[in-house]
């Protein structure tokens, strides 16, 4: 078990999202952070959103704010230098900043691949790399590595995405195992969220064969129709699978029928989840 109370976190992508919801709530549950982000600002108001908060006035909860793009392997290094500076207790990181890339892969440039795998493969890898070694310092320690439900389908329109995801799911198994026959203190979890009401579509850069303007709007209503776990909820959820050292953890009713249904129709499953998400979609419009 990695208890919450008492331990230090380190996590990237926490300006917004998932990684904001985590910050807040870790810092509920008696954790000190190091937050990461590109978003400078964002940052600063997340921290000063935990120093308003009774438990962090009463606790004197720690918050370091770095600006890293986890696009960069020397930021990654420099934020884990600085990070466990600060917090000689770190014992958890959470791999959390991604992004995401709008298009066909016949309308995706190759250098448009290489930015998103850069954030949402390497990033992670890095990131890992970096602080793994910190980590296995500590009596009890944990990683957690956001993969997506598109690390377990892999819908048309995303192969750059779910690529990336995938990647992540094989390299955070792999390494699991690895810590667990080395009897390691660090412990892993790989998150596959289904939809959650973020702005990472709304922020997602488009590919550069991309014609039709109209998709990205249709792109954004077809999440908007999915999204049903709130930010808040996917926190408490990863936090909880911290906690039990669970591997895999998935988040929304969602993503548990589509691991379901993967599992059953490995390679018919898209035919059943398209007329769902068009089924979705048309009751969005008529509510």
């Amino acid at each position: 078990m990695t208890a919450i109370n008492g331990s230090a976190a380190a996590v990237t992508g926490a300006a917004s999202g998932i990684g904001r919801a985590l910050a807040l709530e870790l810092a509920a549950r008696g954790c000190d952070l190091a937050l990461a982000d590109r978003d400078e600002a964002g940052l600063q108001q997340v921290a000063a959103e935990i120093a308003k908060t009774e438990i962090a006035k009463a606790h004197q909860r720690k918050v370091t704010t770095h600006r890293v793009d986890v696009g960069e392997p020397g930021q990654i290094a420099e934020f884990a230098e600085a990070a466990s500076a600060a917090h000689p207790r770190l014992n958890i990181v959470i791999n959390n900043a991604g992004v995401a890339l709008l298009g066909q892969f016949s309308e995706i440039e190759q250098a448009q691949m290489d930015w998103l795998f850069n954030i949402n493969f390497w990033g992670t890898v890095h990131g890992t790399r970096a602080f793994l070694p910190i980590l296995a310092k500590q009596r009890e320690a944990h990683i957690v590595n956001l993969s997506s439900i598109f690390g377990i389908i892999a819908p048309p329109g995303q192969t750059a995405y779910s690529a990336a995801k995938f990647a992540v799911r094989g390299f955070s198994e792999s390494l699991r195992h690895e810590l667990a026959m080395a009897n390691s203190s660090v412990r892993l979890s790989v998150v596959h969220p289904g939809g959650v009401a973020t702005s990472i579509v709304r922020n997602s850069r488009t590919g550069t064969g991309v014609t039709d303007n109209a998709r990205r709007a249709q792109s954004i209503d077809r999440f908007d129709a999915v999204a049903k776990t709130t930010p808040p909820a996917a926190a408490q959820r990863i936090i909880l699978g911290i906690e039990k050292n669970q591997p895999r953890i998935l988040i929304g009713n969602d993503a548990w029928y589509m691991d379901l249904l993967q599992r059953f129709r490995p390679a018919t499953y898209w035919a059943v989840l398209a007329k769902r998400l068009e089924k979705a979609v048309n009751a969005g419009k008529v509510s």
